[in-house]
């Protein structure tokens, strides 16, 4: 069985590995880290439940000896600190936390260079084949349909857009040839003037206990199509974090996606 430390154990998403692992047959929760001013530190990794015997703790060089792999659903201001523990360590890190700075990238590339990472801004498999779906519609659309996505999280989320929403988007940008910083627009308000052709809108909810839900939308003349997921249960990503993790202890340094996980490469 192979084991698995978690950045981020006391966050929703931490639980619900938590509760994932719990009926893993291949992988066993081994550390569980949490930040230095948990209240959870020293009380099992399961908030609730039966316990996994395995404590919370701060200390990210110890959490990870004996990982084969390590899930970051943290902070993301603290990603980059677990991304440089893992590359010392050998270990190779699947980082689900969004939000993520130029700092936190440069050291997940930093790290990529000496372990596998895997970077997840969602690990559902539904939304990953949804990014296929939207390259391949933005392919055979072309330019002639206006594109927005929509997304829409629970009132605690703390980024937005989301990083699906920009992950769906820069597979929209790359379609057309393009890099999404320069057709992006994240705000309309007031006296805003046409629209820009080309350019993709964000529109973001942040309200109640929404999981996730995202729509990318691609308004023609005469018509609109809308591909859509929506999420019901964390379960769903924990699930698809856990198979990711599985599938990435012992693959060579490098950076990779959700893409490579699923056989879904959004560029052919």
């Amino acid at each position: 069985m192979q084991q698995i430390a978690v950045f981020g154990v006391t966050g929703r998403m931490g639980q619900s590995l938590v509760r994932a692992l719990r009926g893993s047959p291949r992988l066993r929760l081994c550390a569980a880290v949490a930040s230095v001013g948990s209240a959870r530190l020293g009380q099992d990794a399961a908030a609730e439940g039966e316990p996994t015997g395995v404590k919370v703790g701060a200390d990210a060089e110890l959490a990870v000896r004996g990982a084969a792999v390590a899930v970051d659903f943290s902070l993301p201001q603290a990603v980059a600190a677990h991304a440089a523990v893992c590359a010392g360590a050998g270990v190779p890190l699947l980082v689900g936390a969004t939000g993520l700075d130029a700092g936190a990238r440069r050291a997940l590339d930093s790290a990529a260079e000496r372990v596998a990472v895997l970077i997840a801004p969602n690990t559902s498999v539904g939304v990953n084949v949804m990014a296929r779906l939207v390259w391949l519609a933005t392919r055979a659309l072309g330019e002639g349909y206006d594109v927005d996505i929509a997304e829409a999280h629970h009132r605690a989320k703390r980024d937005a857009p989301s990083g699906t929403a920009l992950a769906l988007g820069e597979a929209v940008a790359a379609a057309r040839g393009r890099t999404l910083a320069s057709v992006a627009v994240y705000d309309r308000q007031g006296i805003s003037g046409p629209r820009t052709p080309g350019s993709i809108g964000f529109a973001v909810v942040r309200a109640g206990d929404i999981i996730g839900e995202h729509t990318v939308i691609y308004a023609g003349d005469g018509e609109r199509l809308e591909i859509t997921h929506r999420a019901g249960d964390r379960a769903t990503f924990a699930h698809g974090a856990l198979r990711a993790a599985e599938w990435l202890a012992g693959k060579p340094a490098g950076l990779y996606g959700m893409e490579n996980v699923l056989g879904l490469d959004i560029r052919s």
